[in-house]
């Protein structure tokens, strides 16, 4: 299993990145994926989910209505979409897909 993320860099406040994960290793459409976050001295937290079709996402309450998860499964992709960012939301952000080892993943910086 392997997972690379890309897409992360340094935003102002209000702006807006789009993040990749190519997902390699394992049967991609067999999986629901997610997108996890680490801010400097906290836990790994759940940010957003994507059923293995793509018919059903959830977001975690601080992200609601400002991220968008999507997956194309013939490129074995998962997106996240992330507008009207906030200095809190600077973390290294991660796809995973429930098992396997984590990705390295991208670093978002959100600072004026």
């Amino acid at each position: 299993v392997q997972f690379v993320e890309s897409g992360g860099g340094l935003v102002q406040p209000g702006g807006s990145l789009r993040l990749s994960c190519a997902a390699s290793g394992f049967t991609f459409s067999n999986y629901a994926m997610s997108w996890y976050r680490q801010a400097p001295g906290k836990e790994r937290e759940l940010v957003a989910g994507i059923t293995r079709a793509g018919d059903s996402t959830n977001y975690s309450g601080s992200v609601k209505g400002r991220f968008t998860i999507s997956r194309d499964n013939a490129k074995k992709l998962v997106y996240l979409q992330m507008n009207s960012l906030k200095p809190e939301d600077t973390a290294i952000y991660y796809c995973y897909c429930g098992w396997g080892s984590w990705g390295q993943g991208t670093q978002v910086t959100v600072s004026s």
